[in-house]
């Protein structure tokens, strides 16, 4: 029994001391081994290296498929709209003013120039032209209805429209009762060279208070 005790004794402490060999091996080759392969920090990736990263697989487009940014054009100048109203204020101010036939009363509108065909003014006072634009002067002053006149006939030389009736009004709210802005009108269309002839209205286009103007084509 005492050998057997003293071979368990003698197992044990051998194993013992084996335990304690290998704890002190390993701390020896432990540092050994950390300054061989010394632990490096991970370095982060940056913006550019991921954004590369995630475009890696994108295909460019073809060069028509591209959307193509471009600047708004300046809005074009409007030389003719310009000219127009340069030459409407033309129109209104050079205008002789002669008073003795202003004051006049009881004489009828009417204009030919040289060279109108008879049956054309035949047709104009009987009413054969179709009308085709109107300009109402009522409620206006003089330098007004200059004004006025003479931008309604460059728009109608523009649109082409031949026969037009201008309203002037019979005079009857004007001072003295005199028909003023309708001699003012026979004087601003005799120095229209677009206005080949005029004459008093019918009574059912208005009467003595109303012309009718024959304009030239402006297609020719």
């Amino acid at each position: 029994m005492k050998r057997a005790s003293g071979s368990s004794l003698a197992a044990a402490s051998f194993e013992a001391l084996a335990r304690v060999r290998r704890k002190l091996h390993e701390q020896a080759v432990a540092p050994k081994a950390r300054q061989q392969a010394p632990h490096k920090p991970k370095v982060p990736a940056d913006g550019v290296m991921l954004f590369r990263r995630a475009v890696a697989d994108a295909v460019p487009l073809p060069p028509s498929d591209r959307a193509e940014i471009r600047h708004p054009r300046p809005k074009p100048i409007a030389h003719q709209r310009q000219a127009d109203e340069r030459q409407v204020l033309v129109d209104a101010l050079a205008d002789p003013w002669d008073w003795d036939a202003a004051v006049a009363t009881g004489e009828e509108l009417f204009f030919a120039r040289p060279g109108v065909p008879t049956a054309a003014m035949r047709k104009l006072r009987r009413g054969g032209w179709v009308i085709k634009a109107e300009l109402d002067l009522h409620g206006h002053t003089g330098d007004e209805a200059r004004v006025a006149l003479a931008a309604f006939l460059n728009r109608c030389m523009l649109e082409d429209r031949r026969c037009v009736r201008i309203i002037h009004g019979k005079g009857h709210g004007s001072k003295n009762r005199l028909p003023v802005l309708k001699n003012k009108v026979r004087h601003w269309l005799m120095q229209r060279e677009d206005v080949l002839a005029f004459c008093q209205a019918r009574t059912v286009d208005g009467g003595a208070g109303a012309v009718v103007v024959l304009l030239k084509s402006s297609t020719r």
